[in-house]
């Protein structure tokens, strides 16, 4: 390490590209020419996920020299917060990775320029109809796709996408754009660029090819066939607990490192990127940077959402109902944390595939060190929204095979316990819960409509399967019962002994 003069400025300097060398003192910052970077990323969806994820991946390879070819180009459809955060940094800020015994930071540059849509809007067709770029990602939830949760299939009647089939300036959603950069390219004999869905979605590729192709279609139906044979639409998993940004976490960095940054990114060390190895025009070197490329990302997936997601969601309307509130209040539960290691180990993992290297057993290790992360809590409100599609998607499954197998499931039905409880939008002392879900209405209208009887709900059709089993019905009535007669930590415990008496046995 060079010999350097100890920084610590009375108040936080503003980032920029003129105070690099001023922060570089204290933190590893962009030593290569931002301005020489070719914008080959255009990113949508530039919030606090993408930032510390994609983003840094990114960064890292302009780094280290492997490649200039890939900087970003950030959109954002809804918030105007993006750019006007951003663009008074120069597209940069700082990430923040906090593990349980040390934290570290540094300056990321790969994105260039960032876009507000809807005052943007030529900004970001003119970016997504360059022949530089070559990979649209995406980061727009699952509420940006526009697809039935149980169908899959594309709503066409939905107010946003009625709205840009009419559009010829601006759009609401990011269909309305990429279909008209497609077409614009093919026209002009230019490559398609790959569509790569970062999303923390069931089937993230075909989730992006329905909604893309199926937009496409009420525009253009040959247009639509040529999206659908040219474009590539790579399935991923990504993984990287990033909460969001709040006061706290500006005056921290501030406090800590001397940087006064309008929108830093706080997350932890930990951080994974599969691709399916298929681009239409050109494929990035992340392998060289950290990510994997595969020719299947099925697997892998399966086994990140069934034990982290499908625990999450576990974890946190049990948690709720329990009164608290982060995940790291939850796993300093004794009986918590012992009813989310069982749950993983003896009902989860059992039923995952084999992954060639990868271990299950330290993976399902890692997640609990992660979870039980101080320094790195997340919310549980947060980790409960959209909680029918998590359910469906990442408990049911594991739900179901474990029945079929005659494996031991009581831990899974207490998850589904839970969060049958929860959306009833009240707690156990009858304080209010918000339900953010796109179907919460008429879920805690379901919930609510026979006290600890869950017929009504699981006549919702997500629950088409379990609800026709003999006596599933008035075993998790049981379960919620128990929830509301005793407390959740006393069902967990009770669970816990008799899961473990089954084990002897």
């Amino acid at each position: 390490m060079p010999n350097v003069i100890p920084w610590r400025p009375k108040c936080g300097v503003p980032l920029s590209n003129a105070t690099l060398p001023l922060h570089s003192q204290r933190i590893e910052v962009p030593t290569y020419d931002r301005s020489a970077l070719q914008r080959g990323v255009v990113h949508i969806g530039a919030g606090n996920f993408h930032r510390a994820h994609q983003a840094v991946y990114f960064d890292d390879l302009a780094c280290s020299g492997i490649s200039t070819e890939w900087g970003v180009t950030g959109v954002s459809l809804h918030s105007p917060d993006a750019k006007d955060l951003l663009s008074t940094q120069d597209g940069l800020y700082t990430v923040v990775e906090r593990g349980h015994d040390e934290q570290t930071a540094r300056v990321v540059g790969s994105i260039g320029s960032i876009h507000y849509a809807p005052n943007d809007g030529a900004a970001v067709r003119a970016a997504l109809a360059d022949a530089d770029t070559r990979i649209v990602s995406l980061t727009i939830t699952g509420n940006g796709y526009f697809l039935d949760p149980v169908t899959r299939e594309f709503d066409a009647d939905h107010p946003d996408v009625r709205a840009d089939l009419i559009a010829s300036d601006s759009y609401v959603t990011a269909w309305g754009y990429l279909t008209e950069a497609l077409e614009l390219r093919r026209r002009a004999g230019i490559a398609p660029f790959t569509v790569l869905c970062c999303d923390n979605i069931p089937d993230n590729t075909q989730a992006a090819r329905t909604a893309l192709v199926s937009f496409a279609a009420l525009k253009d139906p040959a247009l639509a066939r040529w999206i659908d044979t040219h474009v590539a639409f790579p399935s991923t998993m990504v993984d990287r607990i990033t909460p969001r940004t709040s006061k706290f976490e500006r005056q921290f960095v501030e406090n800590t490192f001397g940087i006064a940054d309008k929108w830093p990114v706080v997350t932890e060390p930990y951080c994974q990127w599969i691709i399916e190895d298929t681009f239409s025009n050109g494929r990035p070197p992340l392998d060289l940077v950290g990510a994997q490329f595969v020719a299947d990302v099925s697997d892998h997936k399966t086994v990140k959402t069934r034990l982290l997601n499908g625990t999450h969601i576990a974890m946190a309307c049990l948690g709720m109902l329990a009164g608290y509130q982060r995940t790291d209040e939850a796993m300093k539960d004794e009986v918590l944390y012992d009813y989310i290691e069982q749950l993983m180990r003896d009902e989860i993992q059992p039923l995952l595939p084999a992954v060639p290297g990868m271990n299950n057993a330290g993976y399902r290790n890692t997640l609990l060190t992660r979870l039980s992360n101080p320094r790195m809590s997340d919310q549980l409100s947060r980790l409960a929204r959209r909680g029918s599609t998590k359910i469906s998607s990442f408990l049911l499954p594991s739900l179901q095979e474990a029945i079929s197998q005659g494996r031991p499931h009581d831990l899974l039905m207490l998850a589904i316990a839970g969060w049958a409880r929860y959306v009833r939008g009240y707690d156990l002392d009858g304080h209010k819960f918000s339900i953010d879900d796109p179907q919460g209405e008429l879920l805690t209208k379901l919930a609510n409509m026979d006290g600890s009887n869950p017929g009504a709900l699981l006549r919702h059709e997500m629950f088409a399967e379990l609800r026709m089993i003999p006596g599933f019905t008035e075993r998790l009535g049981d379960m919620i019962a128990d929830i509301d007669r005793r407390g959740v930590i006393p069902t967990l415990r009770r669970a816990l002994r008799e899961d473990a008496r089954e084990m002897v046995s």
